[in-house]
Formats: C-alpha cells, structure tokens, sequence
C-alpha cells in the first residue's frame, strides 16, 4: 500500500523546472506537492490537489528543493581554530595546513571520525542540505584513506578518493613516489567504497602532469573524475581536466577569459566554494557572473573542511553569491541545487519535478528571496529526504 501526503498552503515552491512553473526556477505560486513513497508524484495550484491524499497546511512558506553539497571533506579530526585566527591576523593561507589535520585523523578512531562525519551531516540537514558528497584526503597514506571512504560510504552514496589532497608528510621531497602510491596501492584500496577520483592541482599540492596521471589512473578504475583546481593561483589544469571529462572543476578563484570559454563549451561543471574564499581572505573571489554569462554550468558549496571553510551553511553560499560574485538570487539557488546534482551527474535529486526524489526544505519565510536577503538568518523549518523528517524545528501543524 503506497504511502501518500501532501503539502499545501505554500506561497512558492521551486521546482527549478521551468516547464512547469515560472521562470527558470520553475516557480509555482499558491501551490501544493504530493509524496508517494519517497517520489514527488504531483505538483501544481494547491487548490488542485487530490483531496483524499491527507495535507498539512505549511502556512504561507515557500518550498525549495534539498540543497546538494557536491563537495565536502567531513572525515577528520583535530582542530585548526588557531590556524585561522592566524590568518585573520595576517598569515597568508597555503595548503601546508591540511598536515596538521593528518596527524589527527590518522590519530582517531574510527567512532571519531564517524562521529565528527555525522555531526557535520546534521549541522548540514538543520540548513536544508539533502544530498552530500564526502571526500577523503587527510588520511594519505593506505590504510587511514581506505577507512576514510570506507566510513564515508555508510553515510552517502557520493564518496570521493582523495588520497591526492596533498602530499603526504613522509613524501615530502619525492612527490613523485607519493604519486606512485596513489595510483597503485591507495587506490586499489579504495576505490571498492568510491564513486569518485579527485586531486589539488595546485601550488603546493600536485603538478597538472601529476593530476592527469591521477585521475587516469581512477578513470581505469571505473572512478569518475572531479578536480580541486586554481583555488591559490592561475594555473594550467582547466584544459587537461576538460580533456578527461572532469564532472567538476572546484574552486577556480583564478580564471583566464579562455578558461572560462573551456569551462563553457565543456560538460565539466564549475564549483564554486566561496566559503573558502571568504575563510581565507583571498584576494577576491571566483567570476561566477562572468561564467554565467558565457553559458557555464555553476555548482555551488560551503566547501566544509577543518582548515580553509569550517561551515556547511549552504545559505551563507547563496548569500555569498549574490553579493560577492554578482549572481542573481535565482541563480545562486539553481547553483546550489540544481548545480550540485548535474556536478555529481544526478538527475534525480535537485529538482521537484515529478519522479524525482522527494528531498526538499521549507523556508521559514514567504520567498526564498529571504535565503539572500536575510543571510545568517537559521530561516530552514523542516528538512524531508525522501519523503521522511530529517530535521524540523516542530512549526508545522
């Protein structure tokens, strides 16, 4: 016997599907939704709805489908507040922190690092989070990254290998022997608990001709490909993670009007992470107007980690967006779920359409607009994954 509700009484839900509402979000204005079994089996005017499916009234407020985070790094342990007081002070920011975070990870249970993991999960869901991809990359060596996306993997479907975060402590003056690990040892380790291969392509991480080598290596083992890249200067990776088909390129602080035209023509989305600008006092952030408008594809992610951007606020995001990389409000919320579901090549999740999943957040407020307009605002209701309660402050009747 399916099981069936509806909601009703909504003042705006995105369904970011422009064939059935206004805009390219799909607006729908005094509108319902109806669930059966974990799917979204109808939307539309709520005075349309199927009177024998039983409502709740969810006052005036406005729906938005569940944000998808398609990049975080939640399994760690330790500590790095002091590192970023530093920073705030003047210490300028290099990849040399995420070594401190290694010692603690490889220092810590396993309950630890699940339970750091879960906590970051819920902190997630309480800001309208549905969908998460969980990375690796503070373990480095063979053992700490198998359990890394091993403990990853109970907790999402969308686990990343990345043991090519930096290079490991042991390795520091054969960077190139660390690489051979990666690709052989390391990741025949992991790559039965992974979807995902990435890898920094930066200073003080890995060389372009080091990444593709990587990512080749994941590719052959039916891993597919995302990229950390020109987060701390211009480099020369945009062409090279085009070339194999990078579902994600991440961060892109520094760009070339040429990258962006790549980035553009390409199926390899751009993720932006301005929470990593923001936390560490970059010089300015990604050109998020400027990729719009030559037709790429923007994810965008709080970019959760220890070191650079401890938060998994995806409303800070948006609000971020809008006011630091000139997207509009309807643009950065696309970004923020629509974006991250093609980033992760999803087409289920990220959208109210009928089929999809029923993942989606309801907003304390009339209009998602509020999502920019009151930024730092806990504006998230009730949080549903499939259908089911994952978070709610108990305000609906």
């Amino acid at each position: 016997m399916s099981n069936s509700f509806t909601l009703t009484n909504i003042s705006q839900l995105v369904t970011n599907n422009s064939a059935i509402g206004d805009g390219d979000l799909g607006v729908i204005t005094n509108a319902a939704i109806t669930v059966t079994d974990g799917i979204v089996s109808w939307v539309g005017q709520a005075s349309d709805a199927d009177s024998s499916v039983a409502k709740t009234d969810v006052g005036g407020r406005s729906l938005i489908p569940g944000f998808v985070d398609s990049h975080s790094h939640l399994i760690f342990a330790g500590d790095r507040s002091e590192e970023f007081a530093a920073r705030m002070a003047g210490v300028p920011y290099s990849a040399g922190g995420i070594k401190v975070t290694t010692d603690a990870t490889r220092s810590a249970s396993d309950d630890q690092l699940r339970n750091v993991a879960r906590d970051l999960i819920t902190e997630m869901q309480e800001s309208g989070t549905t969908t998460v991809e969980i990375k690796s990359g503070y373990g480095l060596d063979v053992a700490n990254e198998e359990r890394s996306v091993r403990i990853a993997a109970e907790l999402t479907d969308e686990v990343t290998f990345l043991g090519a975060h930096v290079v490991a402590p042991e390795f520091a003056n054969d960077a190139d022997s660390y690489v051979d690990l990666v690709v052989g040892k390391m990741l025949d380790a992991c790559a039965p608990h992974s979807s995902w291969i990435d890898v920094f392509c930066d200073r003080g991480a890995f060389t372009t001709a080091q990444s593709r080598r990587i990512l080749e290596a994941g590719i052959a083992k039916q891993l597919k490909p995302r990229i950390h890249l020109n987060q701390l200067e211009q480099g020369d990776g945009i062409t090279m993670a085009i070339e194999l088909d990078c579902a994600s390129a991440d961060h892109l602080t520094y760009l070339t009007d040429a990258d962006i035209t790549a980035l553009a023509a390409s199926n390899t989305v751009a993720g932006l992470v301005p929470g990593a600008d923001f936390s560490t006092r970059a010089p300015h952030y990604p050109r998020g107007r400027d990729l719009l408008d030559a037709g790429a594809v923007v994810a965008l992610s709080p970019d959760c980690n220890p070191g650079s951007s401890f938060t998994t606020n995806m409303p800070l995001m948006i609000a971020l967006a809008v006011r630091e990389m000139r997207l509009t409000v309807d643009e950065a919320l696309f970004a923020a779920t629509m974006g991250g579901a093609i980033s992760l090549r999803r087409d289920d999740v990220g959208h109210l359409s009928i089929g999809a999943r029923a993942d989606f957040a309801l907003l304390n407020a009339p209009s998602y607009i509020h999502l920019a307009y009151r930024p730092g605002v806990p504006l998230i209701s009730t949080t549903w994954k499939d259908g089911n309660v994952i978070f709610t402050k108990g305000d609906l009747a």
